[in-house]
């Protein structure tokens, strides 16, 4: 008797070797899933080598690892259920017609083009790394926000074909039927993404106007921080506090923006006030000294403005302005603070001092000696 002759025995249509192939393939390709990804990936990745060596070969991996493993797993799936069928007492319908057979079809068809898709996808953010690392070895910045708007909008247009091969193929539609049938239904599809439409033609509007680039650092409404990227629906902001901020570009175009970057110099405008015990020669001496300190900087133009300007509540006031060749807003503070600390040394030299909101009361003294008040 052959020990081995239950596996001819069946359970559900299926023999037990039936079972025993499915289960085996299942285990074999879950050990092996992440070797086969590797190799694939690798052997892919090798035709990428000569354009991709400023990425590398681990950049790669990293973004084709979880595609590559899904379309595998589909893969094993299909062979391990291929070792069983259906029961025949189920009496399930064929694969043309409606039923548990064409929706697992369907299902296994839908799921390997959205694994191809996703892979692509992949593919196109691969690809533009490469010149994205190309790009930011030149001088001009256009050039870095060209390929994310081209990375973009190349994905956009993959993933929009990717879809119409899934509603085409998985629900056995006739494609170009369904596109004349989008174009008699455009009006109301505009009407619908009307928000999206908008930041699409605010990212058009940006890319030709150029009003900044990616490192630019700019103010738009509340937003302040550095342009990380431009999108194709929105501009990526890291704020101040280090945030990232994501910003429509239909805003990006209809809020009146501030590019920083490209100021050539920052305007100072303050009032100092004095005690009213200055005396004219201490104040026109003060004034002096202060416009004197203030010409002697490199960074700071010609003739900046030293006035008297006006007798305040509590203090003789000096108007100070001037416009620092200094864009960069750490280097603009260095700047003043040298400039308040000489001020306050100018001051304190000529013995004046600053002055601070003070309130003066008169008492008068109520005289009650009535033999006084009858005298007179």
């Amino acid at each position: 008797m052959n020990p081995l002759n239950f596996l001819n025995d069946k359970f559900l249509g299926n023999t037990i070797e039936s079972y025993v192939w499915f289960f085996g393939i299942l285990l074999l390709g879950l050990i092996l899933k992440k070797f086969l990804t590797k190799i694939i990936t690798r052997t892919i990745y090798s035709i990428f080598r000569r354009y991709g060596k400023s990425v590398g070969a681990e950049q790669f991996l990293n973004l084709m690892n979880r595609p590559f493993q899904l379309f595998i797993m589909i893969g094993i799936f299909y062979f391990a259920f291929d070792r069983l069928v259906f029961p025949t007492e189920w009496k399930l319908v064929p694969e043309n017609q409606f039923g548990i057979r064409l929706v697992i079809f369907r299902l296994f068809e839908g799921a390997i083009v959205f694994s191809i898709t996703w892979i692509a996808l992949r593919t196109i953010d691969f690809i533009g790394l490469v010149f994205l690392v190309r790009a930011q070895k030149t001088e001009s910045k256009m050039d870095d926000q060209l390929v994310t708007f081209a990375k973009e909008a190349v994905k956009v247009i993959g993933v929009v074909i990717g879809f119409f091969v899934l509603i085409g193929l998985v629900f056995n539609l006739n494609v170009v039927s369904l596109v004349t049938g989008l174009g008699i239904g455009g009006l109301a599809f505009a009407l619908a993404a009307k928000e999206t439409l908008e930041n699409l033609l605010g990212s058009f509007t940006l890319f030709i106007d150029k009003p900044f680039v990616v490192g630019d650092s700019i103010r738009v409404g509340s937003t302040e921080g550095k342009v990380e990227s431009i999108g194709f629906r929105s501009t990526r902001i890291r704020a101040l506090d280090r945030m990232i901020v994501i910003v429509p570009n239909k805003k990006m175009t209809d809020a009146e923006l501030i590019n920083d970057t490209e100021r050539i110099s920052r305007r100072a405008n303050f009032t100092i006030g004095l005690v009213y015990q200055t005396t004219e020669a201490q104040l026109r001496t003060i004034i002096k000294e202060i416009r004197n300190v203030l010409r002697e900087q490199e960074l700071i133009e010609p003739e900046p403005i030293v006035r008297f300007k006006t007798f305040g509540p509590s203090s003789i006031e000096i108007v100070i302005i001037f416009h620092a060749l200094t864009p960069a807003m750490a280097d603009f503070l260095k700047l003043q603070e040298e400039i308040n600390f000489s001020i306050m040394n100018i001051v304190k030299r000529n013995g004046s001092d600053f002055s601070y909101p003070t309130s003066v009361f008169y008492l008068k003294k109520e005289d009650n000696n009535p033999e006084k008040s009858s005298a007179e």
